[in-house]
């Protein structure tokens, strides 16, 4: 089973993403802070992160630079969630460590399509 966590301080962003990706082979964690989110990831070791860039605590940013430094989460992909879309963003994000970046407001079917191409070694996502 694969497991994604959702970081986000808007909670119908949160809802969305579990809509659009959970089912039986996929598990999605949930956070809502920047702390939260670091201490979820260390804990379970996610196979992917979907982080805001802007939230309590510690931004997305941050987050994403310290789960890089941690040795048990080299295999985790990272996406930065944002509706802050610039280059300048983006290559801020990409600094921190991302392996994506993802403007808000993003379709579900983009949001597969991403998930798929970052997470191939899960046989059967989702169906569109």
């Amino acid at each position: 089973m694969a497991t994604v966590l959702v970081a986000d301080d808007e909670a119908p962003i949160v809802e969305l993403i579990r809509f659009t990706l959970e089912d039986v082979r996929v598990r999605v964690i949930e956070a809502f802070d920047g702390a939260r989110a670091l201490e979820l990831a260390l804990q379970t070791r996610p196979d992917l992160v979907l982080l805001d860039v802007r939230m309590p605590q510690l931004d997305g940013l941050e987050v994403c630079r310290r789960l890089r430094q941690a040795p048990e989460c080299a295999h985790t992909r990272i996406v930065l969630l944002t509706a802050s879309g610039q280059a300048e963003d983006r290559a801020r994000g990409l600094a921190a460590g991302a392996d994506e970046y993802l403007t808000k407001p993003f379709s579900p079917l983009k949001l597969l399509a991403l998930v798929r191409s970052l997470v191939p070694e899960v046989p059967a996502w989702p169906a569109t």
